[in-house]
C-alpha cells in the first residue's frame, strides 16, 4: 500500500520553522518521502520530522 504525500504545498528547499520548537530557528528542507521530512535547522542541525504529526509552518527564506 502506497503512502499519501503530507498535506501540504511545501517541497525541498522550502523555508521552515517548527511550530512547537522556536528555539530551532529557520530549517530549510532536505528531502521529503511519504510523510517523512529531513529539515536542517539553523540551532538544531538535522532532524527528521513526521509530517502526519507535525505541520511545519512556512517561513520567508534568509535575507542575502
Amino acid at each position: 500500500m502506497r503512502e499519501n504525500p503530507p498535506p501540504s504545498a511545501l517541497s525541498p528547499g522550502d523555508f521552515v520553522r517548527h511550530p512547537g520548537r522556536p528555539d530551532w530557528g529557520l530549517g530549510q528542507i532536505q528531502s521529503m518521502i511519504g510523510h517523512r521530512i529531513t529539515v536542517n535547522f539553523e540551532n538544531a542541525g538535522k532532524v527528521v520530522i513526521d509530517g502526519s504529526v507535525i505541520e511545519l509552518e512556512p517561513a520567508e527564506p534568509p535575507l542575502p
